[in-house]
């Protein structure tokens, strides 16, 4: 393990911001990464998973520890499931693509997320009606104080919508090392409910999708919304999609009936901040290298060398005239550092 000093994290971060680590070091097993938090106990610290849900709007004066660890294995199966393990620095999509490839089904419709596998407990990630907690069995965990591995339960996490005890309770207290997911392998729940997915596969004469059927269409309504970061840098939606009271939600379709929506109980209303965002003008305006992408509202890009402040800037202007416009306050999904 080698540290490194003033290291850029420009190839580091989805957003491609040239940011410095005043340190920096990639550890590749969970030896390595509990012996660099045992020998720099005192120093700062930052883990950086896929670089995929941060803005960088600063150097890092910290000990960057780069979460570079791989490996994936069926853990135990039956004739029903299969429990998988993959290690955090294991690439998301490439993760559900192989799981896919295996036939084994829940993933599918999280497919081209951007990140690592680490960091899907954090967000409790999800796409077109899944999360992470519909298949979530366990994650190891490392603590950076203890050097102590946990082994944390879905109930554990406490899960919300776009929410974890890492972003709560054990936020900055743990590094995730593995996780363990429990995916079928016969009977699939097939989800084309949500979103564009039923419109993508009727245009491909497809009646009876499989679990490919559906990750392929996925990855075509994806890539025909979203930049792909390596060549737009962005951090897929910026936003979360903002969960509204009924009465607060009843009282904006008086005046906006065309709004979209989506029940989550009798007394909440999901609103699509994309909708939002579009309506509030925004969708493919440009200030200097900062943006919001021409097909996706909720996509905020760097179109070369826009600075983390100016994308923040930008962020924060969408969110007062939506608040203005609407009286919904949108927060963001991105991690601002």
């Amino acid at each position: 393990m080698e540290i490194q000093s003033n290291f850029s994290l420009k190839k580091y971060n989805t957003f491609g911001i040239e940011a410095n680590a005043r340190k920096f070091v990639a550890v590749h097993t969970e030896d390595e990464l509990k012996t660099i938090l045992k020998n720099h106990a005192t120093e700062p610290k930052f883990i950086l998973g896929g670089g995929s849900n941060m803005l960088l709007t600063k150097d890092i004066e910290a000990l960057v520890i780069h979460v570079d660890l791989k490996g994936k294995r069926i853990v135990r199966e039956d004739d029903d499931f299969v429990w998988v393990e993959s290690k955090a620095g294991e690439n998301w999509h490439e993760f559900v693509l192989w799981t896919i490839d295996l036939n084994f089904g829940g993933l599918e419709n999280m497919s081209l997320i951007p990140g690592n596998v680490g960091t899907t407990p954090v967000q409790n990630i999800g796409a077109y009606g899944t999360e992470i907690k519909d298949t979530f069995v366990s994650c190891d965990a490392v603590h950076i104080l203890t050097q102590k591995t946990k082994t944390f339960t879905k109930e554990e996490c406490s899960f919300g919508y776009r929410e974890s005890i890492f972003k709560h309770e054990a936020k900055d207290q743990y590094v995730i090392t593995s996780v363990i997911f429990k995916l079928t392998k016969r009977n699939h729940k097939i989800n084309t409910s949500y979103g564009d997915i039923t419109k993508e596969l009727e245009k491909n004469n497809i009646t009876n999708p499989t679990l490919k059927d559906v990750s392929n269409a996925v990855i075509a309504i994806r890539q025909s919304k979203l930049p792909d970061p390596k060549e737009l840098g962005n951090s897929g939606s910026f936003f979360k999609n903002p969960i509204i009271s009924t009465s607060e939600f009843e009282k904006i379709n008086a005046v906006h009936p065309e709004i979209p929506h989506y029940v989550i109980s009798e007394t909440e209303v999901k609103v699509p901040a994309g909708w939002l965002i579009e309506q509030a003008g925004f969708k493919g305006k440009r200030f200097g290298d900062a943006g919001i992408h021409k097909n996706q509202a909720l996509v905020l890009v760097n179109y070369g060398n826009a600075t983390g402040q100016e994308i923040l800037a930008v962020s924060k202007d969408i969110q007062a005239t939506v608040l203005e416009k609407f009286g919904i306050a949108i927060e963001a999904e991105v991690n601002v550092i």
